[in-house]
């Protein structure tokens, strides 16, 4: 067997998270974009950078490569699902008010073709259906490098308070 490794680094996910009252989500999205708050840390794992924030709609692009494939030699769906909810989360909070954030209360995935390293990258493109005070409806899309759409999905958001 060939062994391989990699190494994931992230930033302190405090820095970010003690501006989150103040700003309201496109801000706070459009700052961790140009990188003046960090990233969120699960992104670190899959090679997932924010792209695009505008109202209602975010674009994430991913590097899958072999150490996300599963048994059978193909990225796992997690991967692709991460980065589906990522995207339908980050769309909702593009349209909330500062104090307030979300959480997914579902997300359905149709997973159209298979995803392996030579795939890549691939672009993901979350948008919100309906905005909501208590809940946020939102679609997704990801796209690999030849334009092909692998996967959909369709979610359902919780929106609540974190003002202190």
């Amino acid at each position: 067997m060939t062994e391989r490794e990699a190494t994931i680094t992230w930033d302190d996910p405090a820095q970010g998270l003690a501006h989150l009252p103040g700003l309201d989500g496109i801000d706070y999205l459009k700052k961790m974009m140009v990188g003046d708050l960090p990233g969120a840390p699960i992104a670190s794992h899959f090679g997932m950078e924010l792209i695009d924030v505008a109202h209602g709609s975010v674009t994430f692009r991913a590097h899958p490569d072999e150490s996300h494939y599963n048994p059978i030699g193909a990225v796992h769906g997690g991967l692709v699902c991460t980065l589906l909810d990522s995207a339908l989360g980050c769309a909702a909070h593009t349209t909330l008010p500062a104090g307030t954030g979300y959480t997914s209360i579902e997300v359905k995935i149709n997973y159209l073709r298979p995803v392996t390293k030579e795939s890549g990258p691939l672009t993901c493109t979350g948008t919100v259906t309906k905005e909501g005070r208590r809940v946020v409806f939102a679609e997704g899309e990801v796209a690999d490098a030849a334009g092909r759409i692998v996967a959909t999905a369709s979610g359902s958001l919780l929106v609540f308070s974190i003002a202190p």
